[in-house]
């Protein structure tokens, strides 16, 4: 290690981790790898310091103990100082897939240098950065650049890019684990390929925390090739436990939103107000949903209005000067307590966070171990989350994530294989720069993990894609975005140019429209399907404010401060997550352990009631049994079936069966799904046997019946609008001109029309196909359902009224029929049934 680096870590009272100088080890000596170990674990100086530690190498003037400068330096502020003459050229690009997170790792990285006394500059470039700074970067790029996998792409675009980014020497991404499996992932793997090309010895480092399959996270991220696995601080400890109420006899079975633990809620997060104490620190409170965020903000200031100033909202619909606020005030201790979604659960540093805690079920291991990460975020400390069911159940996922987190039972992601929309987007962004010779790009395409595979047919149509539009477009000149010339393809059309540039990026939602006071002030965005529900006078509660509707205008939603009692809550797509296979697993456990007597956990102490009268009534299956249970009522025959295989997969489960049943007996079904299980609801009766329940389980024709049941094409229609907009067949509209959500899935149907008459092979309504099975579905997840189930037996049983497990698939129904307090009352009902 330098003599300067040494003293800097001596100055700050620090001790190298050996993780760390494996890290510089390996890249000094050209290696690539991967790093992973607990958040605050001094991964970012890790990756970090290697590119500096070279520098100082090759520069002995800057490398001896007395250039440092004294403890306690400021990091400068982003563009305070003109770069020195000296600056080494653009060296390290730092990738990460939040802005939020952008802004912290620039601070991180400038700290040491500054402190260092190093000439080196250090840079930010994502959306947000100003047209001005953007200039002043292309006229002389930083030492380190932090930035987006878009804005990377958006440099790739133009003219002069390999001499801009042939300098750079080492790539680094950042929260590697949220990339991979997603197309952003994929993005970033295809500018990597280009980078490559342009310097053969690049040598790439991904950053990442809880993941299950890490060796084949590494071989995405080196495009397969040899590279060093670091494992980081992995002794790091992590209390995980649950807020129990006193009394949990009228604590709710299903559908609530956690609200009864307000009040527990607040107790424990007194502390963090009281100045006196010294326990006092700030927290976070994470929801999974920004509606759930929104209603938990407003019922805690509701008991605690004295919180007011010091309790604040954040997730990713607010206006960016919003969260930034926040970002800030928890830094600097102004605010002791944020409720938050994932908006907040990524490296953002404010340490210290005293208090964690995960407001519902976190429906995944590695979810709630990066979201504990976010207390003790610095090395030695311990990370504490504390998990707030909502319903009875919840009490059950808490214990199982615990006893998965406890094992390292982490998820792995599911990777995505060649998807054609990115490829084409990639290709006119390459042919926007400096162009490209398809002879040579082929080869450097293939050489990203998720192209390994890509055949010549597929390239083929690639490229006939963006220079003709494929054999349905070819009539239209917008489609032809790529022109050949003198053997290279270019985009010459200022236009396509302009718009391209305006459409890179793969992240796709709903329309969004803004909203603003009427003075102008902007507090963030809403999706336009929840507007058009609305009336003028309508209150409804956003960024923590209940609001009045005055007008709407150009994708513009005008309101003003109502005091209405009656209001509606936003609500965003992606609302329901499903529970993970390793958590899943983990819950059938823990109902096992408890049939068996051996559940020790509290929070299965604590709903014993519920499980003993499951128990009395039915069964409590254990993990190599499916449980079906039956019983009639006035709304007509009920099938149960509970195979702990999370939303999704039972939302194709259902669809399948009911498809399958309805070929052995004419019938209609009304479905309802949650994690744990599926309802079956029909006027006609069906007599289950083993026979009926092998022939509908079985895996002949799966991929054919569930594509029938679920009515495929149209599914496919509604998703082709994400590869039509990340494919450059649907432009969204330039800012101040956006096209409505209707006009963009107007379009988008209109070329999936046009396809499925005139181009059915095109690949593209292929993807979106296999995307609804992957996403909505999760059709691989299916297959192992369906396989393990074909191991498991079957019970049957039939029951005189509904159990504890079929009452939240019930409510599911329910809920869309009565209103709230005719819901409780029959939910009050149900439970002195149960304890009769």
């Amino acid at each position: 290690m330098p003599p300067s680096i040494a003293k800097w870590f001596e100055t700050n009272g620090w001790q190298p981790f050996a993780f760390q100088h494996e890290v510089w080890d390996a890249y000094l000596t050209g290696e690539s790898g991967l790093i992973h170990c607990a958040t605050g674990s001094g991964k970012t100086l890790a990756a970090w310091f290697g590119p500096v530690i070279e520098w100082l190498n090759e520069n002995p003037s800057f490398n001896s103990a007395e250039t440092g400068r004294s403890k306690g330096c400021k990091p400068l502020k982003i563009g305070h100082l003109k770069p020195p003459h000296d600056a080494p050229p653009l060296t390290v690009l730092w990738i990460t897939p939040m802005r939020a997170l952008a802004a912290d790792t620039v601070d991180s990285m400038q700290k040491p240098i500054t402190q260092l006394g190093l000439p080196w500059t250090v840079g930010l470039r994502t959306g947000d950065t100003s047209t001005a700074m953007r200039a002043k970067q292309n006229k002389r790029m930083p030492s380190a650049l932090v930035t987006t996998p878009e804005s990377l792409c958006l440099m790739l675009s133009q003219r002069d890019a390999e001499v801009t980014l042939s300098t750079v020497r080492c790539v680094v991404v950042d929260e590697w684990h949220e990339l991979l499996g997603t197309k952003r992932g994929v993005q970033v793997e295809l500018a990597l390929a280009r980078l490559r090309h342009w310097n053969p010895r690049l040598r790439v480092w991904g950053l990442s925390a809880t993941l299950g399959n890490l060796e084949q996270a590494r071989d995405v991220l080196l495009a397969g090739k040899s590279g060093r696995m670091v494992a980081g601080v992995q002794n790091k400890r992590v209390v995980i436990d649950t807020l129990i109420p006193a009394n949990t006899y009228k604590f709710p079975w299903a559908g609530h939103l956690g609200l009864v633990m307000v009040e527990v809620v607040a107790a424990q997060l007194d502390a963090c107000f009281d100045m006196t104490r010294t326990d006092a620190g700030t927290a976070l409170v994470f929801t999974n949903t920004r509606s759930q965020a929104e209603i938990w903000y407003q019922a805690l200031l509701e008991i605690r209005p004295m919180w007011a100033g010091e309790l604040a909202l954040h997730h990713g619909s607010l206006d960016k000067s919003v969260r930034q606020y926040v970002e800030d005030g928890l830094k600097s201790g102004v605010l002791r307590a944020v409720v938050a979604t994932s908006s907040l659960d990524l490296g953002v540093d404010f340490s210290p966070v005293g208090r964690v805690l995960q407001i519902g079920s976190p429906k995944g291991v590695a979810r709630l171990l990066q979201r504990a990460g976010r207390s003790g975020h610095a090395p030695g400390q311990v990370s504490r989350i504390s998990c707030v069911p909502s319903h009875a159940f919840e009490f059950i996922e808490a214990a199982a994530a615990r006893a998965a987190a406890n094992a390292r039972q982490i998820e792995s992601r599911r990777l995505i294989d060649a998807p054609l929309d990115v490829l084409v987007q990639h290709l006119v962004t390459l042919a926007l720069g400096d162009g490209f010779i398809p002879v040579d790009v082929y080869p450097e395409i293939k050489t990203a993990y998720a192209y390994r595979n890509l055949t010549p047919a597929q390239w083929q149509w690639a490229l006939d894609f963006i220079t003709r539009g494929g054999d349905a477009l070819q009539a239209y000149p917008e489609y032809k975005k790529v022109v050949i010339d003198a053997g290279i393809y270019v985009v010459r059309d200022t236009t396509i140019a302009r718009r391209h540039r305006m459409n890179v990026g793969t992240i796709v939602s709903d329309a969004m429209m803004e909203v603003r006071y009427a003075n102008a002030a902007r507090l963030g965005y809403v999706e336009e399907s929840f507007i058009a529900r609305l009336k003028i006078g309508d209150a409804f509660t956003f960024a923590g404010r209940t609001l009045a509707l005055t007008r709407i205008k150009d994708m513009t939603a005008y309101v003003k401060p109502a005091a209405a009692n009656k209001k509606t809550v936003p609500t965003w797509g992606g609302g329901k997550m499903p529970l993970s296979s390793e958590l899943a697993a983990a819950v059938r456990k823990i109902l096992q352990d408890f049939k068996t007597n051996k559940a020790q956990e509290p929070e299965i102490t604590a709903i014993s009631r519920m499980l003993v009268a499951q128990q009395r009534i039915s069964r409590i299956p254990d993990s190599a049994e499916l449980l079906i249970e039956q019983f009639e009522s006035k709304e007509g025959h009920h099938i149960f079936m509970f195979p702990f295989a999370g939303r999704h997969v039972h939302t194709g489960l259902a669809a399948l069966l009911s498809y399958r049943l309805s070929l052995v007996q004419p019938a209609t079904f009304s479905m309802s799904v949650n994690d744990y299980g599926l309802e079956l609801l029909s006027v006609t009766p069906f007599t289950l046997n083993r026979l009926l329940l092998d022939s509908i389980f079985s895996a002949t024709n799966l991929l054919d019946d569930v594509l029938k049941s679920i009515n495929a094409a149209e599914l496919s229609k509604r998703h082709f609008r994400e590869v039509a907009r990340v494919a450059g067949l649907v432009f969204q509209g330039f800012p101040g001109a956006s096209k409505t959500n209707k006009q963009v899935q107007a379009s988008s149907g209109l070329i999936y029309d046009v396809f499925a008459q005139w181009d059915e092979k095109n690949p593209l309504l292929a993807q979106s196909t296999r995307e609804v099975l992957e996403r909505e579905l999760e059709f691989a997840r299916l297959t192992e359902a369906m396989a393990r189930i074909k191991t498991q037996r079957l019970t049957l049983i039939r029951c005189e009224k509904p159990t504890p497990f079929a009452f939240p698939l019930m409510l599911e129904r329910l809920r869309e029929k009565l209103s709230s307090e005719k819901l409780a009352d029959r939910v009050q009902r149900m439970q002195m049934v149960w304890d009769d």
